[in-house]
């Protein structure tokens, strides 16, 4: 009993998990080799600059 209680909920959590997983809406987008990545438009922060400086 104890076996069969532990696989369904292992299991019952990994369902859930692909659910959520194939439920995400930037799985349907597929960048261009043209697109801008949202990050790339973004300066970077030199190592020792404080954010925003």
């Amino acid at each position: 009993m104890i076996d069969n209680l532990a696989l369904a909920i292992s299991h019952g959590l990994m369902l859930l998990a692909a659910w959520l997983l194939l439920r995400r809406p930037d799985l349907d987008h597929e960048p261009g080799p043209n697109d801008i990545a949202g990050d790339a438009r973004k300066p970077k922060a030199r190592s020792g600059e404080k954010p925003g400086a």
